[in-house]
């Protein structure tokens, strides 16, 4: 059996290090607990999601990457006129993070792992909905 690892964390994340660290520590302990392995599920963003996945990578093991539809259209729950505008100029949804906060969560883990920096809103969003599923939470904090 695999476990499978949610992972949320800021854009901003500071210490590649430590986020290698922990889940090294993690891939330990689930192969400790009758796991044969794990997959890191990660949303693709800069920062703390994309150094799981050159992790993942650089040990051989499977990641799930669950892009939020930014530019996408709107869902029907989405308020109206909430779109924003880019610099750029092109148009985007802002709620687009939290629909795929959710997917992931949906798809379920055994553990969220949340790598915290900079009071980062979509990473406390996902927390909130991992425990809202049942699903425990590690908070590592740089």
């Amino acid at each position: 059996m695999t476990a499978r690892i949610l992972i949320t964390g800021s854009r901003s994340w500071p210490d590649p290090q430590l986020l290698a660290d922990t889940l090294l520590d993690i891939w330990h302990d689930a192969t400790q607990n009758s796991h044969q392995d794990i997959v890191i599920v990660h949303g693709g963003a800069d920062g703390a999601d994309t150094l799981a996945r050159l992790w993942a990578e650089g040990h051989g093991l499977e990641h799930e990457q669950h892009t939020a539809a930014w530019t996408c259209p709107c869902a029907d729950t989405c308020p109206p006129g909430h779109r924003r505008q880019r610099r750029d100029g092109t148009e985007y949804c802002p709620l687009a993070g939290h629909r795929r906060n959710q997917h992931m969560v949906d798809l379920g883990a055994d553990l969220c792992l949340a790598f915290h920096h900079n009071h980062s809103t979509g990473t406390a969003d996902c927390m909130r909905r991992a425990t809202a599923a049942g699903i425990p939470i590690r908070k590592v904090i740089a």
